[in-house]
C-alpha cells in the first residue's frame, strides 16, 4: 500500500502539509548534529504524532469506513461527517456544534455507521391493567401485529406477552422498518401507536399506569373526644 502511493497526488499534498517535503515535492533532509540532543526527543515525539494522523487519514481514504454525510457515532459522539482532513475529521452533532476527532484516535474507536443502515430494528413494549380479562389478554398480539403490517414499509416479526410487571402486564414486540431514515421509522412508530390505543379503546383495556396499593390491617379507629358541657 504504502509503495502504490509514492508519487501520487495524495502523497504530494500529504507530504507538504505534514512538511516532511519542501515545495518542490523533494524530501526534506534533518542531521542529526544539528539538533540538540533534548530537542531530538521532542522531534521524534512530534514526527510520530504527524505520522500517525497521516496514515490514519490513509487509512481512511482507502478504507472509506465512513463518507462526507454519513451519520455515524464514535464513543459517546454522534453527527454527521462534514469533512475528513489529513489530521483529524470533523462532525456536526444533532445539537448543533462541531466535533474534531484526531484521525489516530479515530481508528482506535469503534465506529457506528448509520449512513450504510437498510433497515432498522425496533422493540417495543405496552403494559396493561393486571385486572384485564383472559380473553382480552389473547386478542392483544393480534391487534399488535395488524397495527404493524397495516404500515406500508415495515416487516413484522412478532408479539408477545412477555412478563408480569411491578405494575402492568408486558407485551413485547418486533418488527422492522425497511429503510434508514429516522423521521420514516418515528412516523410509523407514531401511527402504529395510535392504531393500537384505538383498538384497546374499542376493547377497553387499560394501559397501565406505576401504582401501589397499600393494604392495612387491624387498624383500630379512636374515639372522637366529646366537648365539654360543664
Amino acid at each position: 500500500l504504502a509503495a502504490s502511493l509514492v508519487g501520487t497526488p495524495l502523497a504530494m499534498r500529504l507530504g507538504r502539509r505534514t512538511g516532511l517535503l519542501d515545495p518542490a515535492g523533494r524530501v526534506r533532509t534533518i542531521h542529526a548534529e544539528t539538533i540538540p540532543r533534548s530537542g531530538g526527543i521532542a522531534v521524534a515525539l512530534a514526527v510520530q504524532t504527524v505520522l500517525g494522523d497521516l496514515l490514519a487519514s490513509i487509512s481512511i481514504a482507502f478504507d472509506k469506513p465512513f463518507a462526507v454525510g454519513d451519520a455515524i457515532t464514535i464513543g459517546q459522539d454522534s453527527g454527521t461527517v462534514e469533512l475528513i482532513g489529513v489530521s483529524s475529521t470533523r462532525l456536526r452533532s444533532l445539537s448543533g456544534e462541531q466535533i474534531i476527532i484526531s484521525n489516530a484516535d479515530l481508528l482506535k474507536s469503534r465506529v457506528h455507521n448509520f449512513g450504510r443502515m437498510y433497515e432498522r430494528r425496533v422493540l417495543f413494549a405496552i403494559g396493561v391493567a393486571y385486572e384485564t380479562p383472559r380473553d382480552k389478554l389473547l386478542r392483544i398480539p393480534g391487534i399488535v401485529e395488524a397495527a404493524i403490517r397495516a404500515e406500508a414499509k415495515t416487516r413484522f416479526e412478532r408479539s408477545h406477552f412477555t412478563a408480569f410487571g411491578s405494575s402492568a402486564l408486558v407485551f413485547e414486540s418486533v418488527y422492522f422498518v425497511l429503510g434508514p431514515d429516522y423521521m420514516l421509522y418515528a412516523n410509523t412508530q407514531q401511527a402504529i401507536n395510535f392504531r393500537i390505543h384505538e383498538e384497546l379503546e374499542k376493547l377497553e383495556v387499560q394501559f397501565a399506569y406505576p401504582t401501589q396499593r397499600l393494604l392495612v390491617e387491624g387498624l383500630s379507629v379512636a374515639a372522637t373526644p366529646q366537648p365539654r358541657t360543664d
